[in-house]
């Protein structure tokens, strides 16, 4: 059942956090964006073994999104599953196979150059 109020960015945040959990997302980091980009106020990054189990966690996202808060998200890239951006609005969710993931290394344009890329920023 929907609810009528949106979430704060916090509250998607987890919902979103504890969605990739159930779905067993591998290395999952995410990132606060507040104070460095208008884009939104979290980036989340993170992993599935194959291309099949990368839509399917995008597919599921954007479902629990829609049925807790009624919110339409934005997908992009599920079709080939290598590389999944969902849009929310405050949060963004980039979901990879691990070898695009290694290859485009998004951790490294956000975190600081000294945080390992499996830490997260808050």
């Amino acid at each position: 059942m929907a609810t009528t109020s949106l979430p704060t960015s916090d509250e998607l945040l987890a919902r979103v956090l504890s969605s990739l959990n159930d779905d067993k997302a591998e290395d999952v980091v995410q990132i606060d964006l507040r104070g460095k980009t208008a884009i939104g106020d979290h980036m989340v990054i993170a992993t599935g073994r194959s291309t099949r189990q990368v839509a399917a966690m995008a597919e599921k996202l954007a479902d629990r999104l829609k049925q807790d808060y009624g919110m339409i998200c934005k997908v992009e890239g599920k079709d080939t599953g290598d590389w999944v951006l969902i849009d929310t609005g405050d949060i963004i969710v980039h979901l990879f196979r691990p070898e695009v993931r290694e290859f485009y290394q998004l951790e490294k344009m956000w975190l600081p150059s000294n945080a390992s890329p499996a830490q997260s920023e808050n």
